[in-house]
């Protein structure tokens, strides 16, 4: 009838993550919403995210009558055999379906708001009276409207459903009669001589023509409050489609702010840490520059040092050089015998 649960990240099936969300108890459920919404965007599924996000947290009565749906598949399936029936035998006015199948109906309904209740609870969330109230209005609804039945069928009621008010709601309810009120007794027709032929012929035709001006009423207003509700339904899906187009709008909106924010934080680190690699470039310059004045300082002196012995060593060679030239004028070539 409805998807399995699955746990968020497990798949990308946007049915069923729709689906494990509105199992979510109503006090998980937004946290959990912005959860698969934000996976769903960073899988790069923006549509998928939109979906998600644009999901309305159900009453506590609306989930637990999705829960009832999960958690007791067959006798949620059998029920809506049952609102088939009923709503076919009111159909085609058979009082005698109506009467045995409501009877059913009164039961059923009881039954399984109950186990609603018990479920609930189970998952920690006790159902008040009035919550309790709304689960079997939404069966009831269930049972007479088949937009209702459909909708129960998804598991993603957001709200209690309402039954039409046009269809019985109690076992003594007959077609074209008031539910709960007993058929009038009859009251003794007068004898044919009591009355005139022409005057009974006349009261005849008069309340035949009442009946079908009636009847002709009835339908009348049916129609209008039919045209009313179609009106109103419209209405109300449209503006929920443009609801949904919002939150889906509002939620591309914060996911772009996120990301923006996110790229603004990383362009300020980013930032940061390149202020502080400059302010460490700026002091391992400022040392190179105080080394390269040392070492020019030391250069200088080296050079200086190296000029003066250099001009030394010119001296020193020129002074041997003189040095030598004395040296062989005084002793110049040896004399012959004398």
């Amino acid at each position: 009838m409805v998807r399995k649960g699955v746990r968020p990240g497990e798949t990308h099936d946007v049915e069923e993550v729709l689906d494990e969300l509105y199992a979510t108890p109503p006090t998980d459920f937004v946290p959990l919403r912005e959860r698969l919404a934000a996976a769903a965007r960073t899988d790069g599924r923006p549509q998928d995210a939109r979906r998600i996000h644009a999901a309305r947290r159900p009453t506590l009565a609306a989930w637990a009558a999705n829960l009832l749906l999960r958690r007791r598949e067959q006798e949620s399936r059998r029920f809506l055999e049952l609102g088939r029936a009923l709503r076919e035998a009111y159909g085609n006015l058979d009082a005698e379906g109506i009467k045995e199948l409501s009877a059913q109906r009164r039961s059923i309904v009881s039954a399984l708001s109950r186990q609603a209740a018990e479920l609930a609870g189970e998952a920690g969330h006790r159902l008040s009276d009035a919550a309790r109230q709304d689960v079997e209005t939404t069966l009831r609804a269930v049972l007479a409207d088949q937009d209702a039945a459909d909708r129960w069928a998804t598991g993603r009621l957001e709200s209690a459903l309402r039954p039409p008010s046009d269809f019985p709601s109690t076992a003594g309810a007959t077609p074209g009669g008031h539910a709960g009120t007993a058929a009038a007794p009859r009251q003794p027709k007068p004898s044919r001589s009591s009355r005139p032929p022409q005057a009974s012929r006349s009261s005849q035709v008069s309340r035949s023509s009442q009946a079908s001006r009636a009847k002709d009423e009835i339908a009348e207003r049916r129609r209008l409050r039919q045209e009313q509700e179609d009106e109103a339904r419209r209405a109300a899906e449209a503006a929920g489609r443009r609801l949904g187009d919002l939150r889906a709008a509002h939620a591309d909106a914060e996911g772009n702010l996120r990301h923006a924010q996110d790229r603004h934080d990383q362009a300020g680190r980013q930032q940061t840490e390149a202020q502080r690699r400059l302010h460490r470039a700026e002091q391992d310059l400022r040392a190179r520059e105080e080394d390269l004045r040392r070492t020019e300082q030391e250069r200088r002196k080296a050079d200086e040092h190296c000029r003066a012995a250099a001009e030394a060593v010119t001296r020193a060679e020129r002074e041997a050089r003189d040095a030598d030239r004395r040296l062989r004028r005084l002793t110049g070539p040896p004399s012959g015998p004398g």
